[in-house]
């Protein structure tokens, strides 16, 4: 009951205030005199008496104080910013346009439906409007919520605007079109040109807003005043209500962009604006100047600076009178189009996300492989000491992430190690940390159980695939069921094949540079791949933390070998790598993974982690499917070839293994394209990192 009085009260003193204003105009008009311009049509009554118009100062000034009013009266109604914003626009907005509607009815004795529409396009409806609507926006009631939608809302609003503008730029000549009706006033001069240019750049910034960047609400404010500016300059039309709220939007939800950008974006980008610049100037020098020595014309700095500046500004986009020739139909387009794109990739850069650099002190190496070896319980945890990631830890440094930054996208490699009650904790700790440098969030290689510290904090899951391990203890090779993999050992036994099995420590030179050409050459031409699950290097890991099995012919060469992580808390062996020769005998790694297991068991390893099989529950001949996963499956399938899906399945599947699943989890379900693409860059799947 109270907030209902508060609200109707709010609306009976808003009321007021409008009212008030209206009629102040009408008392104070005969006996106040101002300098400057006036507001043409604000009292429609008295129009008759040739009395409409208004001293522009005036006007803007008592519809200042009003929206000052009602700002305050939304406030203590605890209206948040953007309703209050809306509403008041509206609001105002609909009873200036009532009121001048009626008033022009009444004094022109015209048709109902012309005098509203000669109020439609009045600027006094629209000024008092767009002036409340900054009040309700600046001194509503704030409210902050810990994931705000307002940023991704706001950023497609703008992005909207700056497309309108760039269509109604290009395409001027369609009018009368939804386009025209969204896009900006169409203006003459300097105000056309400067529409593209403004609309290219809201564009681009409409990306940082989406990011909560300061930097990117502040450009996107000032080229909204810039667009407004340029709807005043003739009248008001559609497309200033699509500006106005976007301005009210983005004033309203101001709090929500506390982001800084890259600090080391500054001297970068003065670098780049110069060279840009530079790059313009003398493009533009050298191209007048031999235009004027070809057609026997003087040629001055000042003439070319102004023909560089107008052309830059898209005044000359038609064709420049003071060149000769073709020149002067190409030469203001291409300085113009020089001049946009440089602006587009400054403004990109200026609000690009953090740049990102691998960092490794000595002192994290060293807690890090601590900290690995107490509380790295998943069969990944070895993987995070690769070379590639960096490290992100809890404020005691008890327990951390790795991860490593692509394409914008912070990949966390597996899941949080360290004890269970600061996991949390460092989770949402990294999510602030990388949102403030404007990186999405994802995390490959999740386990099941760590799945509900990443919902605590609102992200998704996604199956990824399943985790093939062999339980030492009761693997047999012994039944039916398994002779293609007890065939294969026999052969190899019989055929004079022995297994090692070595620390990194007891590996001579001279065995060292046979396994690094083995592994080189079966690698062949495709880079390293792997990022959660794989090392980044044979020779990373100590003795305490990695084991090789290699396989030995008859003549004590070696063929092959299988390339471990250990993992003491999980009491497992993780699979790394598996390279051999292109000569080996077949069913070579099927004999190194039973020597393994083998091992494992005699000095007390429970587990043997092999290949991770991406969409195993899909891919598995006898799994009971939906419709839409037939056809993932398909698709997936018909990727053999080039990701080896449904190989490592079958390989992983002689074993009878335990699955043990694996999941992605992202932020957003838009996210999941870029994840993608960031992923498969991380995993040295794509071209570039």
């Amino acid at each position: 009951m109270p907030r209902v009085l508060r609200s109707l009260g709010a609306t009976v003193l808003s009321l007021g205030i409008v009212v008030a204003a209206t009629g102040w105009f009408y008392v104070a008009q005969p006996h106040v005199a101002l300098p400057g311009p006036s507001m043409r049509d604000a009292l429609p009554l008295d129009e008759a008496a040739h009395r409409s118009g208004v001293p522009l100062l005036l006007f803007v000034a008592v519809w200042a104080v009003a929206a000052t009013l009602l700002g305050a009266v939304a406030r203590w109604a605890r209206t948040e910013r953007l309703t209050a914003g809306l509403l008041l626009a509206i609001g105002v907005g609909a009873w200036t346009y009532a009121a001048d509607g009626f008033s022009i009815f009444v004094v022109r004795q015209i048709p109902v439906h012309e005098a509203f529409h000669a109020a439609a396009v009045l600027q006094a409806v629209y000024v008092p409007a767009a002036l409340a609507g900054i009040g309700g926006a600046l001194l509503g009631s704030t409210r902050v919520s810990a994931r705000p939608r307002a940023p991704l809302v706001i950023a497609w609003l703008v992005a909207a605007v700056g497309l309108a503008g760039i269509v109604d730029a290009v395409f001027p000549q369609d009018r009368g079109t939804l386009i025209d009706a969204l896009g900006p006033s169409h203006v003459h001069g300097l105000s056309t040109a400067l529409v593209a240019p403004i609309g290219f750049a809201l564009l681009v910034t409409a990306r940082g807003l989406a990011r909560r960047q300061r930097r990117a609400w502040l450009i996107a404010l000032s080229l909204m005043a810039v667009l407004t500016a340029l709807h005043i300059e003739r009248r008001f039309d559609q497309g200033a209500i699509l500006t106005g709220l976007a301005m009210l939007a983005l004033l309203a939800r101001r709090a929500d962009f506390r982001l800084r950008g890259d600090p080391s974006a500054q001297p970068r980008v003065a670098v780049h604006a110069l060279v840009a610049a530079g790059g313009i100037l003398a493009y533009g020098l050298t191209t007048l100047y031999v235009n004027r020595l070809m057609v026997d014309q003087p040629y001055t700095l000042a003439f070319s600076l102004r023909e560089i500046g107008r052309s830059l500004l898209g005044l000359n986009l038609g064709r420049d009178p003071h060149l000769s020739g073709s020149v002067s139909e190409w030469f203001p387009i291409t300085v113009f189009l020089l001049g946009v794109g440089a602006l587009a990739v400054l403004l990109a850069e200026w609000l690009a996300p953090w740049r990102y650099r691998v960092r490794q002190e000595a002192r994290e190496r060293e807690l890090v492989r601590s900290l690995v070896a107490a509380w790295g319980e998943d069969t990944l945890a070895p993987f995070v000491l690769r070379a590639d990631k960096s490290y992100f830890f809890s404020e005691s440094e008890r327990a951390f992430l790795a991860y490593r930054v692509v394409g914008g996208v912070a990949i966390v490699s597996g899941d949080p190690i360290g004890p269970a009650d600061e996991r949390c904790g460092l989770v949402g700790r990294f999510l602030s940390f990388a949102h403030e440098r404007g990186w999405r969030v994802a995390v490959l290689g999740v386990s099941e159980g760590a799945l509900g510290i990443y919902r605590e904090h609102g992200l998704h899951a996604l199956y990824h695939g399943d985790e093939a391990v062999i339980d030492a203890e009761s693997f047999s090779l012994e039944g039916r069921a398994i002779r293609k993999v007890r065939q294969s050992v026999h052969r190899l036994e019989h055929a004079g094949y022995r297994a090692a099995v070595l620390r990194p420590g007891e590996i001579g030179p001279g065995l060292r540079t046979e396994l690094e050409a083995i592994a080189r050459t079966w690698r062949g031409e495709a880079p390293e791949r792997g990022l959660a699950m794989a090392l980044d290097a044979l020779f990373r890991l100590g003795d305490s933390e990695a084991l090789f099995v290699i396989g030995f012919d008859e003549c004590d060469r070696p063929h092959g070998f299988l390339h471990f992580a250990l993992c003491p808390t999980a009491s497992a062996l993780s699979l790394s790598s598996m390279p051999r020769l292109r000569s080996s005998p077949n069913g070579f790694n099927e004999w190194l993974i039973c020597e393994t297991v083998a091992w494992a068991r005699e000095n007390g390893m429970a587990r043997v982690s092999l290949n991770f099989s991406p969409f195993a529950a899909l891919l598995a001949p006898e799994a009971e499917l939906t419709g839409v996963q037939r056809v993932q499956a398909a698709a997936l399938r018909s990727l053999k070839g080039h990701f080896q899906l449904d190989n490592l399945l079958l390989f992983n599947r002689k074993f009878f293994p335990l699955w043990q699943p694996r999941f992605v989890v992202y932020e957003r379900r838009l996210d999941l394209p870029r994840v993608g693409i960031a992923a498969l860059a991380a995993e040295a799947y794509l071209p570039f990192q």
